[in-house]
């Protein structure tokens, strides 16, 4: 479980970094129609008729960012409670609660701007946690107790 969970968090660390090219991407794809002459108003984002270089990484980072991210810190938490080295529950609990304020962060700057500010270092908190968990996990596997120890010696001698 000890792989399981180092992959998951190593998924979470890269879901990270598709966010960030994905955001990036329809940004300066967006920037750059509006500077070709493209408008943009409420009834050009209700409709599907807007199309620009970029307006895929809107979606992908919706769809990350709410579905898929939460969904590897989810099973990263649940995954930790079988990974058995120390402080592994406690990295995917960071790693999870850091993932639902993003998507609250996330959800919330769109009536108050200003917060995007926040969803953009809480992802650099999240690629650090995630990094961190993997990183745990890859250290050595914990001795055996003197319990587990005697019970195999006594098993091996059987």
């Amino acid at each position: 479980m000890r792989a399981t969970y180092r992959v998951l968090a190593y998924l979470l660390a890269l879901e990270v970094v598709v966010q960030a090219a994905a955001i990036a991407w329809a940004v300066f794809g967006l920037s750059t129609w509006i500077e070709n002459g493209g408008v943009l108003d409420k009834a050009g984002m209700e409709s599907d008729a807007v199309v620009f270089d970029g307006v895929t990484g809107f979606m992908v980072h919706g769809l990350n960012g709410q579905i898929i991210v939460p969904v590897i810190a989810l099973v990263l938490f649940i995954v930790s409670f079988f990974a058995r080295f120390p402080r592994a529950v406690a990295w995917a609990g960071a790693a999870l609660l850091t993932v639902i304020v993003q998507v609250a962060l996330g959800m919330f700057a769109h009536a108050v701007p200003a917060l995007g500010m926040l969803h953009g270092a809480v992802a650099l908190v999240l690629l650090v946690v995630a990094l961190i968990a993997a990183r745990k996990a890859s250290g050595p596997a914990p001795a055996a107790t003197s319990t587990e120890a005697s019970t195999g010696a006594h098993a091996a001698q059987v």
